[in-house]
């Protein structure tokens, strides 16, 4: 796997995971940039990290973003508002490869409530080794784009 420049970000519901993640991709020769939070931080609230994440993807900082909070709902919701986002929650393989392979996406939503850190770091591996698939679904991103969201 070719080694990328990833923003990472956890609320205190990722916290634990994310020191797995970012252990895992920094031996794996990825670059990371890690927006928090830490376990001394206590209760934390996500949009701002989203935010942080998503700015690093948007201004070429970053290739991608791994942000892991408790269902990765309110995630998913904070990131897809930023045009040129494309996040997805993986809670699952089939999950995780449509995301990528069909939806180009370019931040991961981890659910950490959902999934125990084995199956987390596996889904991790899985998203960043699936590639985009283009033809017709590179067609349905362009029409995503041309149609907005009423923005």
């Amino acid at each position: 796997m070719t080694p990328r420049r990833l923003a990472v970000a956890a609320d205190h519901n990722g916290v634990a995971l994310k020191a797995l993640v970012v252990e895992r991709l920094s031996a794996a020769g990825h670059q990371l940039t890690d927006h928090g939070a830490d376990a001394a931080a206590g209760e934390v609230h996500y949009p701002p990290l989203c935010a942080a994440v998503c700015d690093d993807i948007l201004t070429g900082r970053a290739d991608g973003g791994i942000i892991i909070g408790g269902s990765g709902s309110g995630e998913s919701i904070a990131c897809n508002r930023r045009p040129g986002i494309r996040a997805g929650i993986a809670w699952s393989r089939w999950a995780t490869e449509i995301s990528r392979g069909n939806n180009d996406a370019n931040v991961m939503i981890v659910p950490a409530k959902a999934l125990d850190d084995t199956a987390a770091l596996e889904l991790v591996e899985i998203w960043l080794r699936t590639p985009f698939k283009r033809g017709v679904h590179a067609e349905r991103l362009a029409q995503i784009e041309a149609h907005g969201t009423g923005r």
